[in-house]
């Protein structure tokens, strides 16, 4: 279960707007995470808080396949992506670098940034618990949660090919 505020985007979120490509020689997680939502939302890095989540509209994380999006997330401690829809590319990223994401048609139009969402991956319900409304989409598949369970691919593969 993961609990937390309320970020809310628009639609088409492209990665050079989540990471912008000029900080691509930086690999510290520290200095990655400050750079988070940057071109955006200046002051996100600064005032996310562990936990946090954002929602968008159609098509988050379009544009570049580049890995850093999903890590600078993971990186500034944001609890959970949910989005109308989610690139391809930006999901398996996320996914491989434990960072949850989940997509629910038509989510952005029900939630107002600073609201306090509950999102179980495992069931797919969505809960605002500042307004009390409740919404179900399709649960993440098991292998997405156990990856998720082991903070990435790289532990899960490493785990489990032994």
């Amino acid at each position: 279960m993961i609990r937390g505020k309320v970020w809310k985007y628009g639609k088409n979120v492209d990665t050079e707007e989540i990471y912008p490509g000029r900080y691509l020689v930086h690999f510290e997680p520290q200095e990655v995470a400050k750079h988070a939502m940057e071109d955006i939302d200046p002051k996100f890095a600064q005032r996310v808080k562990a936990g946090d989540i954002i929602v968008a509209g159609h098509n988050f994380g379009c544009g570049s396949a580049r890995e850093q999006a999903a890590m600078t997330l993971k990186y500034a401690q944001v609890g959970a992506i949910v989005a109308d829809s989610i690139s391809r590319a930006f999901y398996r990223n996320a996914v491989n670098n434990g960072l949850p994401v989940l997509a629910m048609e038509g989510i952005s139009e029900q939630v107002n940034e600073g609201d306090e969402l509950e999102v179980d991956l495992e069931s797919g319900v969505i809960a605002n618990l500042t307004t009390g409304a409740k919404w179900q989409t399709k649960p993440a598949p098991k292998l997405i949660l156990d990856i998720i369970s082991m903070d990435g691919a790289i532990a899960y593969y490493k785990k489990t090919l032994k």
